[in-house]
């Protein structure tokens, strides 16, 4: 395994299964899981809707490729493109989301004809040569050699940076005229705008409500495409809305998002949606080997049945309210926890050192210190000090409570070990 192959603990975790909310380990431990794959055991672990519809597909046929139609594939694209908001929508499957990314990047450059991107600060959008080359997290973009000209925009992260200070609507006008004022510094034909509604690997960071709705009134006087990257932001996981574009909804849909991950439940799927004519504006061949898979499609179609009939968005904005509240209450009394951010079950927690910086100490701490509670959990953001709490959407308020209660000793043992006192 390649040196630069990332693994979470100083003892790296085997595990070996799963129910529900939990996992277990290969000494037999059992955790909650609060961290889902990375925001992609969506429902729950061994869902029984899900793992029966791939034993049954498997069953029949594990493999055709896009050259064959499939019942299953045709299905999910008709209920994603219904979903998606996009008017005369078409979808292509993929195997993940760096490839949903790649095939969005490709549709608007060509439909374009141009090669320059604009992309959020912060951004995290793939990890192959396309998608790392606009991924404005300089700890996951290990090159500065891309195929694209990519332009860095202000607005992913509310809180850091020289808007930090302003009102939201003085935030919203202050990036608005940042992207004016670049755009003016081109030759005016820039493909596409690519931008998380909430930044996933950036920590959880969002801009405020209605700015990429005022980002839209200057993409359409200039053509530029708007692409929302829904990989961790969709199928309802911020409770409030089934797509996180939806918080925006003031400049309506998108003409493209991409999406994977949660749609899978584990299962590899990815894809990106697009209006006609920009899904078809390709002037050769192209195929996917392993995208729409019978038995990938299976999955997703049994997955996303289950989530829309349980209301799983509607949950993730119940539970997911009780356990902001929860940590927000527990973050008051620890100096090393600087915020709780997010909406729904996307939740951020910032902590910094004793003298207020950014603490990637403080983060790897935690997430041994959680582990040894029974708690899984990840970690991201521009310096590595945001913890990520991304459960199932089937999280239940005992499981939120068990999981506060760990949070809470972790946080409480990393206070101590790196200084301060906590507030009564």
């Amino acid at each position: 395994m390649p040196e630069w192959l990332a693994l979470y603990y100083r003892e790296p975790l085997e595990l070996t299964h799963g129910e529900g909310r939990h996992v277990w380990d290969a000494e037999g431990r059992r955790y909650l899981d609060f961290f889902g794959g990375i925001l992609t055991t969506m429902t729950a672990h061994a869902l029984p809707e899900v793992t029966k519809a791939v034993s049954e597909q498997a069953g029949r046929i594990l493999h055709t490729s896009t050259l064959y139609l499939d019942r299953h594939m045709v299905e999910l694209a008709e209920r994603i493109a219904t979903l998606s908001g996009i008017p005369d929508a078409r979808v292509f499957f993929t195997t993940s989301g760096t490839e949903a990314n790649d095939a969005a990047l490709l549709l608007a450059t060509t439909y374009r004809r141009s090669n320059q991107i604009l992309a959020m600060r912060n951004s995290y959008h793939g990890r192959s040569f396309s998608t790392v080359g606009i991924t404005g997290n300089a700890g996951w973009s290990p090159t500065s050699l891309s195929p694209l000209q990519t332009l860095f925009v202000q607005g992913g992260v509310r809180d850091a940076g020289p808007y930090a200070a302003l009102s939201d609507a003085e935030f919203t006008d202050a990036c608005v005229e940042d992207l004016e004022d670049m755009l003016a510094q081109t030759h005016g034909n820039v493909a596409a705008l690519i931008a998380e509604p909430v930044q996933g690997v950036g920590g959880f960071t969002s801009a405020p409500d209605g700015l990429f709705a005022a980002f839209r009134e200057v993409l359409d006087r200039h053509g530029i495409l708007w692409i929302s990257d829904e990989v961790q932001t969709g199928w309802g996981r911020t409770g409030e809305h089934f797509w996180g574009w939806q918080a925006h909804a003031a400049s309506g849909p998108p003409d493209m998002l991409t999406f994977a991950k949660g749609i899978g439940n584990g299962m590899s799927i990815g894809g990106v949606v697009a209006r006609a004519e920009v899904m078809n504006c390709l002037g050769a061949n192209s195929i996917s080997t392993f995208g729409g898979s019978p038995v990938t499609m299976a999955a997703g179609l049994a997955n996303l049945n289950y989530l829309l009939e349980h209301d799983l968005q509607g949950n993730a904005r119940r539970v997911g309210g009780l356990l902001i509240e929860r940590l927000r209450a527990t973050a008051a009394r620890l100096p090393v926890v600087r915020e709780v951010r997010g909406r729904g079950l996307m939740i951020g927690i910032e902590l910094v050192a004793a003298d207020g910086s950014p603490s990637p100490e403080a983060a790897s701490l935690a997430l041994e210190h959680a582990r040894e509670q029974g708690l899984l959990i990840g970690k991201g953001g521009r310096h590595g000090n945001t913890l990520r709490i991304a459960p199932p959407l089937s999280l239940n308020i005992a499981e939120a409570e068990e999981g506060t209660a760990a949070l809470e000793a972790a946080l409480t043992q990393v206070q101590n070990t790196i200084g301060g006192t906590e507030q009564p």
